[in-house]
């Protein structure tokens, strides 16, 4: 796992110098770059006075780095080496006296920065910064919201002083040590024909697969059933020299992703495929009561319920001769049809956001005027988020209610939430929808499938840092900036097919993956997992919410209000979804009793 704190080519920033097994120095000779890396996890270039770094899988070369830095001039001027990359990294550039920093629009690689000694010290994890920072309660009580809280709110650190760079934008480190985000990335205009967007979705991916599996002997790869997981696995194939592909035992018996998993192994013969049975493999929530020795301290993870088994999985494939692990998370939020998009529909192709939307309607009994009225709303997103707040406690809308159109999902608080707990929730989605706050793309559709996007890079990138102990690197290719920028240009018509199971990704692998697996058009389900696994560790589950429950302490959680429903399970699997986040907080928090971020 790779660690590094960036720090600007001052004579005051060496106070933020520590003890690191490796360092690249500015120009000047001051440190730039400090931290811990191994030769494989980086490739850096020097030309004159101007660095560049990238760490993580990156499709270039320190040659190819040598000729960018000989014609740039200001950081800027790295706008087009970044809008062309396929991979997913960090890049960190000094350049006449000028440090630039920057992840990815997925936040797979994010960008955390504080003020230190008057001066802005970056790094790609809030763990690594220098000071001593808070938990910001306010904050930890909208962490609550499920099934997570909605954008910005669930980017912004945790700790107080910490700062992330926003989306799209990379943070400018002047001579003078002061810092300010800058925009190089906007979303693209959904302008591209179904045939021509496949065809860009499809090299997107193929070289996002290459790039990871470049010079390694083995790659292993999640063969779940699904297309996502299935399609990288058959890129995977044409790529590395030994695929070994990964799948979990499923507790219902009904489970479709067996057969299509299967159908898949049968036309991957040179591929090695393990089962991780449910005899031996752990359960959701093996574990979770249990400390951690290395605990991640960053914020509330989560996948908190799956620790135990991305653990295994990892101890798995590294047996195997696995270093890279290929993940196909990310798929869903890109290329499942969003019914959001029928709320642009209808303004720029009424006709066929008519005949979508009585699909839709069939498909989710979705009442008519409810429908049309939530279609015809025009509130910003700032108006949407503070609307929001006020919806935070209403009862969880159940399949046949009035669909949303706004800016995202319905947000709900879990009922175990306190009356203080949600009084600082409204405020600060209030707060943040009163202060201008733009959103991530001006459709609404758009936005939502970056937020998923990013919400998914943010937890690939601590399963990275988990999974990293076991010596097996983390990869989820699917949200690489080029990828998400091929599946944002199609055509909204094309992609919000309600009669068509993900069809730019389909069209893209065709050719790739059989014709046969790329027929399904179901998706499995885990509420069989959920109730499984909850009534199994259950004495654990209560346990974390007895007497000296955190949440409970700062007056955010009824302890005994969520004892009893983890003690009388609901019948709907959908009430089940605010337990992962307010356990994920729960046990962030001891975490952070155990591991307090020291001041370095």
């Amino acid at each position: 796992m790779v660690e590094f704190r960036v720090l600007p080519d001052t004579a005051a920033a060496a106070a933020a110098v520590l003890p690191a097994a490796r360092r690249l120095a500015h120009a000047s000779g001051r440190p730039w770059i400090v931290g811990h890396w191994d030769d494989r996890s980086v490739v850096h270039a020097a030309a004159g006075r101007s660095r560049v770094a990238l760490f993580g899988p990156a499709d270039t070369t320190p040659d190819e780095l040598e000729r960018v830095l000989a014609r740039v001039r200001s950081v800027r001027d790295l706008d087009a080496l970044c809008g062309r990359l396929a991979g997913s990294f960090h890049l960190v550039a000094s350049i006449d006296g000028h440090v630039r920093v920057q992840g990815s629009v997925s936040t797979a690689r994010q960008v955390f920065h504080t003020s230190s000694g008057g001066v802005t010290v970056a790094a790609g994890s809030p763990m690594f910064l220098p000071g001593d920072h808070r938990v910001d309660e306010e904050l930890l009580a909208a962490r609550l919201v499920a099934p997570w809280a909605p954008w910005p709110i669930g980017e912004t650190p945790l700790w107080t002083g910490v700062e992330a760079v926003p989306a799209g934008c990379y943070l400018d480190i002047g001579a003078d040590g002061r810092s300010r985000p800058v925009r190089w990335w906007t979303p693209p205009e959904p302008h591209l024909p179904l045939a021509d967007g496949a065809r860009r979705v499809r090299h997107a991916l193929r070289d996002a697969v290459a790039v990871r599996a470049r010079d390694v002997k083995t790659v292993s790869a999640d063969l779940s059933g699904g297309m996502d997981s299935t399609s990288l696995c058959f890129l995977a194939a044409g790529e590395a020299d030994r695929l070994v592909t990964t799948r979990w035992e499923a507790a219902d018996r009904a489970d479709e992703d067996r057969h299509w998993a299967g159908l898949a192994a049968a036309d991957l013969p040179s591929a090695e495929h393990l089962v991780l049975t449910r005899d031996t493999a752990p359960t959701w929530f093996d574990g979770i009561a249990e400390p951690d020795p290395e605990p991640d301290v960053e914020g509330p993870f989560a996948w908190i319920r799956t620790r135990a088994r991305l653990a295994h999985l990892a101890r798995r494939v590294a047996a195997a001769g696995s270093a890279d692990h290929l993940t196909g998370h990310g798929g869903d939020e890109l290329f499942l049809g969003n019914p959001l998009n029928l709320h642009t529909l209808l303004r720029t192709r009424r006709g066929r956001a008519v005949r979508h939307l009585r699909a839709y309607r069939a498909l989710y009994r979705w009442p008519l005027v409810p429908s049309v009225r939530a279609l015809l709303n025009r509130d910003t997103f700032g108006e949407w988020l503070a609307a929001s707040a006020g919806a935070l406690t209403d009862p969880v809308r159940e399949v046949g209610g009035a669909p949303a159109f706004g800016w995202g999902i319905a947000y709900r608080l879990p009922p175990w939430a306190t009356g203080d707990a949600a009084g600082a929730a409204r405020t600060l989605l209030r707060r943040v929808g009163a202060s201008g706050v733009e959103p991530l793309a001006p459709l609404r559709g758009q936005h939502a499938a970056l937020q998923d996007a990013r919400l998914c890079g943010d937890t690939i990138r601590r399963v990275d840092r988990f999974t990293s102990r076991e010596g097996v690197a983390w990869h989820a290719p699917f949200v690489d900036d080029r990828v998400i920028e091929a599946a944002l240009a199609i055509r909204l018509r094309d992609t919000t097919m309600p009669d068509r199971y993900k069809p730019a990704l389909s069209t893209a692998m065709a050719g790739i993956v059989p014709a046969r697996i790329l027929g399904r058009a179901t998706k499995s389900e885990y509420s069989a997992e959920a109730y499984e696994s909850l009534r199994r560790h259950r004495a654990a589950l209560l346990g974390l919410c007895g007497d000296d429950m955190r949440l409970a302490r700062l007056g955010l959680v009824d302890a005994a209000a969520l004892r009893a429903v983890l003690q009388t399970l609901p019948p709907s699997s959908l009430t089940l979804m605010p337990l992962i986040s307010t356990f994920a907080c729960e046990t962030w928090l001891r975490a952070v009793e155990r591991r307090r971020v020291p001041a370095r």
